[in-house]
């Protein structure tokens, strides 16, 4: 196992062996169900013995998989300071390891996650420069790619997981507000889809109108299959939701901005909602000309992107850049057994398709 020494200090020893020891255990796996029931019924004592434990076992099992990288891209500064984090707040956690269950050490702890969500706020962006800092450096093969792709989508998953545990805890038993009256923590039980949509699309076109003077509109049509002119609705976490639709409309805006130029009537990005019995569906079509089949089967790759890097100065928000929107948005929607896929067509458009399962509970 790979540990730095600025994140260890003196307690290298302790430190890696209480890694060793959470390293030997498994997340544990949580529905939205569970998710629900204990915001409901649960306790603020009962929250925190789990949620120490858990945040450590998954803390552990991740920096332990760091060692599994390749040696340059561990080296690189980006990387060090991502590893560095990591290390910082499993040492963080293991103060409460043994710690009494009481008002006083709740509220610390409370405080304690509050510190470790800024701190790995920039996480995604700080690991992408790591990327961009190796292929500048010594380049990347073939091998070392694949594993690389392997590791980040484990260690993004495991990112979503720990920050949706680390906020559910918070907001419900914690200071943090939650975004309606109606959420249980994080979750929304009757999340408006079409809200969802609507907000994703504006803060996209926002972006696009900085960057381009120019934006496509958008046709939006939902179709509710089950309960016919009722508004679509279902069990979901909304903020997840929307970073998928961002990302992806982010994309179909640019393609077809830069396909059609800014000086050309710019056609609709249409959607199409769709609630089943089993899936809510969703389909994002553009006419941004498309991409080849060759390209397509690497938009997932974290090592690819269509874009040149954004800025380093972080004066700016990018709209494209770093090839992470649609690796992390398949994630997001993997989370809670969703998916999605692209289907393109080269020299016309492409259509984004997202499933969520609609049955979570």
């Amino acid at each position: 196992m790979r540990l730095t020494r600025r994140a260890l200090g003196p307690f290298v020893g302790a430190i890696a062996k209480k890694l060793e020891h959470y390293s030997q255990f498994q997340p544990s796996s949580l529905t939205i169900q569970q998710y629900l029931d204990f915001g409901r019924i649960g306790t603020a004592a009962t929250s925190y013995t789990f949620l120490k434990n858990e945040l450590m076992v998954r803390l552990a099992n991740i920096m332990q998989e760091f060692s599994l990288l390749p040696p340059k891209l561990l080296q690189m500064p980006s990387s060090k300071m991502v590893s560095n984090w990591y290390c910082e707040s499993f040492e963080d956690l293991l103060k409460y390891e043994t710690a009494a269950p009481s008002s006083e050490n709740i509220n610390a702890f409370n405080d304690q996650l509050q510190t470790i969500l800024k701190r790995h706020a920039h996480v995604v962006e700080t690991m992408a420069e790591g990327l961009i800092e190796l292929r500048e450096t010594d380049g990347v093969d073939i091998a070392s790619e694949k594993g690389i792709q392997y590791f980040l989508d484990r260690f993004y998953i495991n990112r979503i997981s720990i920050r949706m545990l680390q906020n559910q805890h918070l907001v419900v038993f914690g200071n943090v507000l939650p975004e309606s009256p109606r959420h249980v923590g994080c979750i929304d039980p009757a999340c408006d889809v079409e809200s969802v949509v609507h907000d994703a699309f504006e803060n996209a076109r926002f972006l696009c109108d900085r960057y381009y003077l120019t934006s496509p509109s958008m046709k939006l049509e939902m179709h509710n299959a089950v309960d016919k002119g009722r508004p679509i609705s279902i069990v979901a976490v909304p903020s997840h939701l929307y970073h998928i639709m961002f990302e992806l409309l982010k994309n179909a805006m640019r393609a077809t901005v830069e396909h059609h130029g800014v000086d050309d009537d710019l056609p609709d990005i249409k959607i199409f909602v769709v609630r089943g019995q089993a899936d809510l569906s969703i389909k994002i079509c553009d006419r941004g000309g498309g991409v080849s089949r060759t390209i397509l089967e690497r938009l997932f790759n974290y090592m690819y992107s269509t874009a040149p890097p954004p800025p380093r100065d972080g004066t700016q928000a990018p709209l494209a850049g770093y090839g992470y929107g649609l690796p992390l948005s398949r994630l997001y929607a993997r989370y809670f057994l969703g998916d999605l896929f692209l289907v393109s067509m080269e020299g016309y458009g492409t259509d984004a398709c997202i499933y969520m399962k609609v049955d979570l509970l």
